[in-house]
């Protein structure tokens, strides 16, 4: 089998990514001879960066500030990838650069996890409206009567979000407002990824609602430690992050990975 010539996570900042060490784990459980790097890119570096990567094959995923501007670069998309608006993983192949994104699927089998089963009728109230706010769209329209409820800063991006999922996303101004009969609420923004700082007031949440945070942090967040402490099943994004991995590992290399090697690198 022919190897990408380079796999790397780029992003800005990257420095508190567990990316490296789980998928690096994969790597040597399937005797891979890659390893698999973190890049710090700023925007101007962007471009450049991908030439280089153009070049030798490579292969990688793409995180928080990327996932739109790699998008618009690639010359094939996968349907998902094209339906959610945002890549996070891409590869090279004859020389043209094709993006998927398996946040979609990461999110669905997080989301099951928690709720634990079938999510239909679920109530979601979503918390931001950039790439992952997408790809929980993405994958919310795939649950039978799901709805969501779309709450962030900037009310233009909300709307444009919600007007590319109408038969399940609608804007709201105020999340107290939708939080008390939600099924599950979910923090696709940054907020709590470098600070104490939570993303809702976790005294307005029900204690019947799930409560999912996309960041994750190695002892949770300090969103999600609080609302467990009031009694609310709530998870961090670490589970989504596992299995968007996996399904980027099958991407690059048509094999399912070691999970368990995975799960075991972070103990």
């Amino acid at each position: 089998m022919k190897y990408p010539g380079r796999l790397v996570l780029i992003g800005n900042p990257v420095g508190h990514s567990l990316s490296p060490t789980f998928q690096n784990a994969a790597l040597r459980a399937s005797g891979i001879p890659l390893e698999y790097e973190a890049l710090d890119v700023s925007k101007s570096g962007l471009h450049p960066l991908l030439q280089s990567l153009k070049k030798v094959s490579g292969a990688g995923n793409v995180t928080i500030p990327h996932k739109f501007s790699v998008c618009e670069r690639c010359d094939e998309l996968t349907e998902l990838a094209a339906r959610v608006g945002a890549v996070n993983t891409f590869w090279f192949e004859s020389g043209r650069l094709h993006g998927d994104n398996t946040d979609v699927g990461g999110f669905d089998v997080a989301a099951r996890g928690l709720l634990g089963g079938e999510p239909s009728g679920a109530r979601i109230v979503l918390l931001g409206a950039g790439g992952a706010a997408a790809a929980v769209l993405a994958a919310a329209e795939a649950w039978a009567g799901a709805t969501v409820s779309i709450v962030a800063r900037n009310a233009q991006r909300a709307e444009a979000l919600a007007q590319r999922f109408p038969d399940v996303a609608r804007v709201e101004t105020s999340a107290q407002r939708v939080v008390a009969d939600a099924t599950l609420i979910v923090n696709a923004t940054p907020v709590g990824q470098r600070e104490d700082e939570q993303p809702l007031d976790v005294a307005i949440i029900p204690r019947s609602a799930a409560v999912m945070d996309l960041v994750y942090a190695r002892e949770s967040t300090p969103w999600i430690r609080a609302a467990r402490a009031r009694g609310n099943r709530a998870a961090d994004g670490l589970t989504m992050l596992l299995e968007q991995g996996a399904l980027s590992f099958q991407r690059w290399f048509g094999i399912e990975p070691d999970r368990e090697a995975r799960r075991r690198s972070l103990q």
